[in-house]
C-alpha cells in the first residue's frame, strides 16, 4: 500500500493495434522538478487500478522560453528509468502556417 498519491492528469486509450494504455502524466514548472518517487507511485497506481494496460509514464518539465521537456518513464528493477525524451516549443497556434503544418505532418520520425 502506497498511501496517498497525487497523479495531475491519468489518461486511458487504445492504440492503432488495440493495446489498451494508461498513461499517468506528472507535470512541474517554475522551481518545482520532477521527482522520481512521484514517478514510481504513479506506475505503482496504475498497476493496481489498471492491471490488464501498458503504463506509458510520462513527466512534463515546464522549462523557460515556452521550452517543454517530456520524458516517458518506466519502473525496471526497483529503478525508475528514461524511456525517451523529447524537447519542444510551444506555439501559439496562428504564428504556424499552413505550410509549416503540411511540412511537419510530412516528416519522418
Amino acid at each position: 500500500m502506497i498511501g496517498q498519491i497525487e497523479i495531475d492528469e491519468v489518461y486511458v486509450g487504445v492504440d492503432r493495434a488495440g493495446r489498451q494504455f494508461v498513461v499517468p502524466v506528472q507535470a512541474k514548472g517554475g522551481n518545482d522538478k520532477l521527482s522520481a518517487v512521484q514517478a514510481r507511485q504513479d506506475i505503482v497506481c496504475c498497476a493496481d487500478k489498471f492491471p490488464g494496460l501498458i503504463c506509458r509514464a510520462i513527466s512534463a518539465q515546464f522549462m523557460e522560453g515556452d521550452l517543454i521537456a517530456l520524458f516517458e518513464l518506466t519502473l525496471q528493477d526497483g529503478t525508475i528509468k528514461v524511456v525517451d525524451e523529447a524537447h519542444y516549443r510551444l506555439v501559439p497556434a496562428d504564428q504556424i502556417s499552413r505550410e509549416e503544418l503540411t511540412a511537419y505532418a510530412q516528416r519522418k520520425k
